[in-house]
């Protein structure tokens, strides 16, 4: 059974044969159009956030199919001009409106009852037209129904919505038209993907992310039943659920676990701060940082919650060998240890590190300086996670494969990346929270921060810890930009978003409990 709330990745013949398994006849099948153009237009609104907001008077641009792909979207421009009350939308039928199938054309005959007069069909020279401007276009050419090659007229439709200058938001309906199993033809390029009731693997693949954007779940209750399994999944927000509940009211500081963490130098001072900070916002009961002894005064004025432990420096300004005594009897009543942010690569201080590694009883994570390959070796019998970059990774994936592959026995990886993924060897976990704000320096040692107080409350589940501290950052950073903007922001501010997230989260799980639907909790 799996433990992290979390759904199935399928391929797109996959999915195919799960939705026909599940929506049996029109009346099912119009159902979840419904509920996924409704779910559409509350996902891009809230995207829409990050950009200022959707205007009174929007202007929709649809990129209309045949098939079900197009009904999502005329249903959610019927939901967006409630949003939009002045709004107009623009279809253009790829295929000719009299293509449409039945539930497509009911789609368009509710839409145009809302719509009425601030409803028109386009062409594809009326679409690229000099004062043809768009707030927001969405692609619902195809979907996953796509099947290569394309026409010429298609293709040629779809290069013209990528190049158009006037477009402020692109979102593709499940799939950016044009990537299929096969990978990618002339495709659609989406600033946001929503997929629909299931994730196909094309839009988790690394080759297709120029042309997916960012990824977006929209749960539509296909696997409220049996889920087929699959070692690709998408994180469901559900995860953090347990986070948000009543803590006993007889417990204490204790109870809620000991970090320990190993960071900071002359040099880069600030990251082991901003991990120390992070991991207080997780819940965890205490903190012990060992840092560098001249910064430690400071440290304790700014953030007298956590134990602050002035250690010895070489002579760059990093941890000197000679803390090693301290760090070890502090250790013996620590729950998880978190090495790396700020504290540099000099040889001195990463031989602290592999000693102090190599001696530890408790869970590890590892980040920044310590993700390195003659680290990783040190660890022996105790569960670990990593949290690397791109270019980290490189580094220290001869340490973390083998012949067989990621070695699951134990540790944890966290690749860090536009679609950050969670694996412990068996299952890749994809979380289509965040975006480009966390883009900045500092961004990693929270997200490693977050990890390791996660980690300290629930030492036999690094697994869960990793996924449940990649979903709550990611969410913060989508309040964060919905909030104030993708530019100008610090990345600091993502701590302050921590618990409104966990908040927001749960409240839309108690929506989805009850049935209730609220869009300003949605968005």
């Amino acid at each position: 059974m799996n433990l992290v709330p979390s759904h199935p990745v399928l391929t797109c013949a996959e999915a195919k044969a799960w939705e026909k398994m599940l929506l049996t006849d029109d009346g099912a099948e119009w159902l979840a159009m419904r509920q996924a153009g409704r779910q559409l237009a509350f996902s891009i609104i809230a995207d829409f956030r990050e950009i200022g907001g959707l205007p009174p008077a929007a202007r929709l641009l649809v990129l209309c199919g045949k098939g079900h792909n197009g009904g999502d979207a005329l249903l959610a421009a019927h939901t967006i001009l409630d949003a939009s009350a002045a709004g107009f939308v623009d279809v253009l039928f790829c295929f000719g409106e009299e293509a449409l199938r039945p539930l497509a054309r009911r789609a368009l005959e509710t839409l145009q009852q809302k719509a009425g007069a601030r409803l028109r069909e386009i062409t594809e020279d009326e679409m690229t037209g000099g004062s043809s401007a768009y707030d927001l276009c969405l692609d619902a050419v195809f979907g996953f129904q796509f099947r290569p090659p394309m026409d010429v007229a298609t293709a040629g439709i779809l290069a013209a919505a990528n190049a158009h200058p006037r477009i402020r938001f692109r979102a593709a309906v499940d799939l950016p038209s044009g990537i299929s199993d096969g990978g990618a033809a002339s495709a659609f390029r989406a600033d946001f993907t929503y997929a629909t009731g299931i994730v196909k693997q094309p839009a988790v693949a690394e080759a297709n992310g120029g042309f997916v954007g960012r990824l977006r779940y929209l749960d539509l209750g296909f696997f409220n039943g049996r889920m087929p399994e699959a070692n690709e999944r998408v994180l469901a927000e559900t995860v953090l659920a347990p986070l948000a509940g009543l803590r006993s009211s007889q417990s204490d500081k204790r109870t809620y676990g000991h970090l320990c963490v190993m960071g900071g130098s002359h040099n880069y001072p600030g990251a082991v701060m901003l991990a120390v900070r992070a991991a207080m916002r997780s819940g965890v009961g205490l903190v012990t940082a060992f840092v560098p002894d001249s910064l430690a005064p400071a440290y304790a004025a700014a953030h007298p919650e956590a134990m602050w432990v002035g250690c010895p420096v070489n002579r760059a300004g990093g941890l000197s060998p000679e803390c090693l005594a301290l760090v070890r009897e502090r250790m013996k009543r620590a729950d998880a240890l978190l090495v790396g942010p700020g504290l540099g690569d000099d040889p001195g201080t990463i031989g602290l590190i592999r000693q102090a590694v190599s001696g530890s009883e408790v869970p590890l994570i590892l980040d920044a300086d310590a993700l390195r390959p003659e680290i990783i070796r040190e660890i022996k019998a105790k569960p670990f996670v990593c949290t690397p970059h791109a270019g980290e990774f490189k580094r220290i994936k001869p340490a973390l494969y083998s012949d067989n592959g990621f070695d699951a026995s134990r540790g944890v990886l966290v690749l860090k990346g536009p679609l950050t993924r969670v694996s412990d060897g068996r299952v890749a976990y994809y979380s289509p929270f965040g975006g480009p704000v966390l883009a900045r320096g500092g961004s990693g040692d929270m997200l490693a921060g977050l990890i390791a107080g996660l980690l300290a409350q629930a030492p036999d589940q690094p697994l869960l810890a990793a996924c449940r501290g990649v979903v709550w950052h990611g969410l913060a950073a989508d309040l964060l930009a919905r909030t104030l903007g993708q530019v100008a922001v610090e990345n600091s501010q993502l701590l302050e978003q921590l618990g409104p997230a966990l908040i927001q989260n749960h409240a839309r799980s108690i929506d989805r409990a009850t049935g209730v639907h609220d869009p300003e909790r949605s968005a």
